[in-house]
């Protein structure tokens, strides 16, 4: 145990002062750092002229960012480090800018956590979803993260014996996409709002899937879903409900699926106390500020609402992703 003598502030405020480091990496992908550098070694004189940004100031950031290790500095020239080449030039296929800007644009709701929390209301407006730079960012987000562990995802569980796969809630549709790769018998529906299925149709389009891969319009909090399935994927759409609406969501699921299907939920799943892994606790805090009543949700809650709905052979799938994102499946 440590003597309080022995105990010093310095983890306390490292945590306080991070989001410097937050707002140096966002104004670097807002301004197109990474991607004006590409794989060349450059001034900071040099690249302000080519970005028309100050350049006293730009090689502040780019100091800066060398201590962050994003960029290596060789006396007075900068280049990208490997990590920085690989997931933030925008040329690059693992590209994680949007999500970064995603996260900037939630950053005036953090803010205001305080007042979420004395209120338990949500103080960033949905009216802010439509707009066009919030949306792209996040729509692109989604979707760039999900191409970077969906063929890991359809290598891990094994459809071969299935034939019609729902992807609910599923925006673009990359992991329909990527289970109909893996799987050639496989067909699949991406069941959305109407407001995702041009998104959809491109990205079908880009992967050649068009007779193998549908959009179908629809609300699954104000309907029944249509058709019968004997898989269905629900990625990343229960955090955004409270426990009535993921129980409503999960009861519909399981009615579309057909008896020996199975059913997969894919989420930010937090420990049964409830006090970790860190990033789904501090996900529950952003459910907070952007709707009434989302939340991340435990493995055990998880596991009660397929068993309320009568889920048989519920397991958690051997599979950890990025901020701790899980996988719990079971039999219809």
């Amino acid at each position: 145990m440590q003597h309080q003598n022995d105990v010093r502030p310095g983890r306390i405020l490292e945590i306080s002062g991070s989001y410097w480091k937050t707002c140096t990496l966002h104004a670097a992908v807002k301004l197109g750092v990474f991607t004006a550098i590409g794989s060349r070694m450059i001034t900071a004189e040099d690249l302000a002229g080519e970005m028309n940004v100050d350049s006293r100031a730009l090689e502040m950031l780019l100091n800066a960012l060398s201590a962050m290790d994003l960029l290596e500095k060789n006396e007075n020239l900068f280049k990208n480090t490997a990590e920085a080449s690989i997931f933030l030039e925008k040329s690059s296929p693992a590209y994680v800018g949007y999500m970064i800007m995603h996260h900037h644009h939630l950053m005036d709701s953090w803010l205001r956590l305080d007042s979420a929390v004395t209120t338990g209301k949500p103080v960033r407006s949905r009216a802010t979803h439509s707009d066009a730079e919030w949306r792209e960012s996040f729509l692109m987000g989604m979707y760039n993260l999900a191409m970077s562990i969906a063929p890991r995802i359809a290598e891990l569980i094994d459809l071969q014996n299935r034939r019609h796969f729902l992807d609910l809630g599923g925006g673009p549709g990359t992991y329909a996409i990527h289970f109909c790769l893996k799987n050639p018998h496989l067909n699949a529906t991406i069941y959305d709002l109407p407001s995702t299925e041009p998104f959809a149709a491109s990205t079908i389009r880009r992967f050649g899937l068009q007779d193998r891969v549908r959009f179908e319009s629809g609300d699954y909090l104000r309907e029944e879903i249509k058709g019968s399935f004997d898989v269905v994927w629900l990625s990343q759409i229960l955090h955004g409900e409270g426990p009535e609406a993921c129980q409503m969501i999960i009861d519909r699921a399981v009615g579309a699926v057909e008896p020996g299907g199975l059913i997969f939920v894919h989420d930010f799943i937090l420990n049964n106390s409830m006090d970790g892994p860190l990033f789904p606790a501090l996900f529950s805090l952003n459910m907070l500020l952007g709707t009434p009543d989302g939340q991340s949700y435990s493995e055990e809650q998880i596991r009660n609402m397929l068993k309320r709905a009568g889920v048989k052979e519920i397991r958690r799938i051997p599979f950890q992703g990025p901020n701790d994102s899980g996988i719990i499946g079971g039999t219809v």
